[in-house]
């Protein structure tokens, strides 16, 4: 296995280690924030849904780079409001 082949797959193996334990992690604080606040604005404000929604999609679609197998995640979390 070449030099550049090797750092590949090392570069995957710990993305897939990050993965594992932040994906999840990652978009449940992102909705915290969200509920957080709703609870004290009363509403969230719209720039913030859409920001919001763009970190948990590229979250998902990091965690489906690496694990094809993701549909529970992206469902939970770019449905989930």
């Amino acid at each position: 296995m070449s030099r550049q082949k090797e750092k590949r797959l090392l570069d995957e193996v710990r993305d897939v280690l990050r993965l594992k334990h932040y994906a999840v992690i990652a978009t449940e604080l992102i909705q915290l924030a969200e509920n957080s606040s709703q609870q004290l604005r009363g509403d969230i404000p719209e720039a913030c849904k859409v920001q919001h929604g763009a970190l948990k999609k590229e979250v998902v679609e990091i965690a489906e780079k690496w694990h094809r197998d993701c549909g529970t995640l992206a469902l939970y979390s770019l449905e989930h409001e």
